[in-house]
Protein backbone atom coordinates (compact mmCIF):
# COMPACT_ATOMS: atom_id res chain seq x y z
CA UNK A 1 0.00 0.00 0.00
CA UNK A 2 3.24 2.32 0.26
CA UNK A 3 3.68 2.25 -3.27
CA UNK A 4 0.48 3.60 -4.32
CA UNK A 5 1.88 6.86 -6.38
CA UNK A 6 0.43 9.93 -4.64
CA UNK A 7 0.64 11.93 -7.26
CA UNK A 8 -1.61 9.55 -9.64
CA UNK A 9 -4.10 9.22 -6.96
CA UNK A 10 -4.29 13.14 -6.52
CA UNK A 11 -4.97 13.53 -10.26
CA UNK A 12 -7.56 10.63 -9.95
CA UNK A 13 -9.49 12.52 -7.11
CA UNK A 14 -9.24 15.76 -9.40
CA UNK A 15 -10.44 14.24 -11.88
CA UNK A 16 -13.48 12.13 -10.46
CA UNK A 17 -14.29 15.16 -7.81
CA UNK A 18 -15.17 17.46 -11.42
CA UNK A 19 -16.52 14.49 -13.15
CA UNK A 20 -19.01 14.94 -10.22
CA UNK A 21 -19.47 18.64 -10.77
CA UNK A 22 -20.39 18.10 -14.17
CA UNK A 23 -22.94 15.75 -13.25
CA UNK A 24 -24.02 18.02 -10.59
CA UNK A 25 -24.69 21.24 -12.89
CA UNK A 26 -26.25 18.46 -15.69
CA UNK A 27 -28.59 16.99 -12.84
CA UNK A 28 -29.44 21.39 -11.78
CA UNK A 29 -30.71 21.51 -15.44
CA UNK A 30 -32.51 17.95 -15.99
CA UNK A 31 -35.98 17.12 -14.55
CA UNK A 32 -37.53 13.85 -13.67
CA UNK A 33 -35.62 10.35 -14.14
CA UNK A 34 -32.75 12.08 -15.82
CA UNK A 35 -32.04 13.96 -12.81
CA UNK A 36 -32.27 11.45 -10.30
CA UNK A 37 -29.83 9.54 -12.54
CA UNK A 38 -27.52 11.70 -13.00
CA UNK A 39 -27.42 12.77 -9.12
CA UNK A 40 -26.64 8.77 -8.49
CA UNK A 41 -23.70 9.10 -10.93
CA UNK A 42 -22.63 11.94 -8.98
CA UNK A 43 -22.86 10.57 -5.61
CA UNK A 44 -20.82 7.52 -6.61
CA UNK A 45 -18.50 9.45 -8.36
CA UNK A 46 -18.11 11.11 -4.97
CA UNK A 47 -17.82 7.62 -3.22
CA UNK A 48 -14.95 6.77 -5.16
CA UNK A 49 -13.19 10.78 -4.38
CA UNK A 50 -13.75 9.18 -0.50
CA UNK A 51 -12.01 6.00 -0.90
CA UNK A 52 -8.79 7.60 -3.05
CA UNK A 53 -8.59 10.05 -0.03
CA UNK A 54 -8.55 7.30 2.03
CA UNK A 55 -5.83 5.24 0.45
CA UNK A 56 -3.68 8.54 0.83
CA UNK A 57 -4.76 8.53 4.05
CA UNK A 58 -3.50 5.36 4.85
CA UNK A 59 -0.29 6.02 3.12
CA UNK A 60 0.28 9.60 4.45
CA UNK A 61 -0.15 8.16 8.04
CA UNK A 62 2.11 4.47 7.69
CA UNK A 63 4.62 6.68 6.40
CA UNK A 64 4.11 9.69 9.19
CA UNK A 65 4.66 6.28 11.80
CA UNK A 66 7.78 5.02 9.73
CA UNK A 67 9.74 8.35 10.25
CA UNK A 68 8.75 8.57 14.35
CA UNK A 69 10.00 4.78 14.68
CA UNK A 70 13.08 6.25 12.58
CA UNK A 71 13.50 9.33 14.68
CA UNK A 72 13.12 7.30 18.33
CA UNK A 73 15.84 4.28 16.87
CA UNK A 74 18.27 7.39 16.08
CA UNK A 75 17.53 8.82 19.70
CA UNK A 76 17.53 5.81 21.40
CA UNK A 77 21.03 4.91 19.63
CA UNK A 78 22.56 7.96 19.45
CA UNK A 79 21.05 9.93 22.44
CA UNK A 80 24.77 12.54 23.01
CA UNK A 81 24.54 13.31 19.32
CA UNK A 82 20.16 14.10 19.31
CA UNK A 83 20.95 16.34 22.21
CA UNK A 84 23.07 18.19 20.07
CA UNK A 85 21.54 18.27 17.30
CA UNK A 86 18.43 19.43 19.42
CA UNK A 87 20.97 22.14 21.27
CA UNK A 88 22.36 23.68 17.75
CA UNK A 89 18.86 24.06 16.02
CA UNK A 90 17.48 25.56 19.95
CA UNK A 91 20.32 27.99 19.51
CA UNK A 92 19.53 28.51 15.37
CA UNK A 93 16.02 29.15 16.27
CA UNK A 94 16.81 31.79 19.46
CA UNK A 95 19.13 33.78 17.10
CA UNK A 96 16.84 33.88 14.40
CA UNK A 97 14.13 35.10 16.95
CA UNK A 98 16.06 38.00 18.56
CA UNK A 99 17.18 39.46 14.76
CA UNK A 100 13.83 40.84 15.25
Amino acid sequence: MLKVDKEKLMTDIKTILLDAEDLLKQASTATGQQATELREKALAQLAQAKEKAADIQVVVVEKGRMAARATDDYVHNHPWQATGIAAGVGILIGLLINRK
